[in-house]
């Protein structure tokens, strides 16, 4: 079987499992809903009843989210290990999650001096203020890294990023000190990372920008799969190895960005995802892993938060913790296996 047929037929799988993920997303939670219930929930859009309620309003805008959020990170991974050379690069482990959280609370904090209005106005996340509050933030970070990757190895780049993501962490609490109550609860809840949060308005600014994102992925595959064999090798291709990293980090920040601030700081997805994707299309080219990466992202995070919501007695699951278990054995092993990462070369 070729790479473009493996990819084909591992994707048309996922995405079949995903459909299965989304029927049983909405049919599973407090109230059970049978397919029957579900198909009138949706069939009777804006109808007030029971059904629709619970399927329109607050399932199916969560597990788009969740698809659309764990889809976007799984390709900002895959961008960020490629660019970077390193199986362990993702918006979290390099510190770019954190930077966005920042941003974020820089926003937020802002509601101390604009005023009770802009806070009403950050609690519902609508508009593009958070947003642009944590592309700022991711930026800033991934120009950092950018920079040092150039001067250190693999496991230097790693600790530096977490190293950055302490101190962005720290600023963070400083912040906070100085906010009132209410702005340190609606910053709580977001940094808690859900994807329940979001609402039907969130998407006018969500899905433009993860769908510019993933468009500059696709666009850019083919160079950055002569990156993979080295600069030298790109730029005798007539890659301006240069250019491309600034355009991979635009298309991360599309990617990481809106995903941070409209659901918190998800973990561990952009990390897992790439790999599973390489095993399973068993190929290295990054337009044939980026559909099954997008479409198991989508999965991992649907199944992660299936499981948050599930029908328990008390509610003390969050979806980190959950990403955390499948996501540090993935971590461990990786470190295991390879020898570059366990010697710091």
């Amino acid at each position: 079987m070729t790479g473009v047929a493996r990819s084909t037929a591992v994707s048309a799988c996922v995405a079949a499992a995903l459909i299965a993920g989304v029927i049983g997303s909405l049919m599973i939670g407090q109230v059970m809903l049978s397919p029957g219930d579900v198909i009138s929930g949706l069939m009777g859009a804006g109808s007030g009843s029971m059904e629709s309620r619970i399927v329109v309003d607050l399932r199916l805008p969560r597990v788009l989210a969740a698809v659309l959020g764990g889809g976007a990170l799984g390709v900002a991974g895959l961008l960020m290990q490629t660019l970077f050379r390193n199986p362990l690069a993702d918006a979290w482990s390099l510190g770019l999650m954190a930077g966005g959280q920042l941003g974020a609370a820089l926003v937020i904090v802002a509601g101390a001096v604009v005023g009770p209005g802009f806070l009403m106005f950050l609690t519902g996340f609508a508009g593009i203020g958070v947003v642009a509050g944590s592309a700022a933030g991711t930026l800033a970070v991934a120009l950092a890294m950018t920079a040092m990757a150039r001067r250190v190895g693999t496991v230097t780049l790693l600790v530096l990023g977490l190293m950055l993501g302490f101190m962005a962490q720290g600023l963070i609490s400083v912040l906070l000190h100085f906010t009132n109550r209410s702005q340190a609860r609606i910053f709580a809840a977001w940094n808690d990372a859900t994807f329940a949060g979001v609402v039907w308005t969130d998407f006018l600014t969500l899905a433009p920008l993860l769908a510019l994102g993933l468009i500059g992925a696709i666009a850019l595959a083919k160079p950055l799969t002569a990156l993979l064999l080295g600069d030298a090798y790109a730029e005798s291709l007539g890659v301006n190895v240069a250019r491309l990293r600034r355009l991979v980090l635009g298309a991360t920040i599309l990617l990481a960005a809106p995903v941070t601030a409209f659901c918190g700081p998800v973990a561990f997805v952009g990390l897992i995802v790439p790999h599973l994707a390489r095993g399973l299309v068993g190929s290295t080219r990054i337009g044939a892993l980026i559909p099954a990466t997008a479409l198991l992202g989508g999965l991992l995070a649907l199944a992660a938060d299936l499981v948050v919501h599930l029908p328990w007695d008390q509610h003390f699951l969050h979806l980190n913790a959950i990403l955390a278990i499948l996501g540090a054995p993935v971590v461990i092993l990786l470190l295991l296996r390879s020898r570059s990462l366990r010697t710091g070369v």
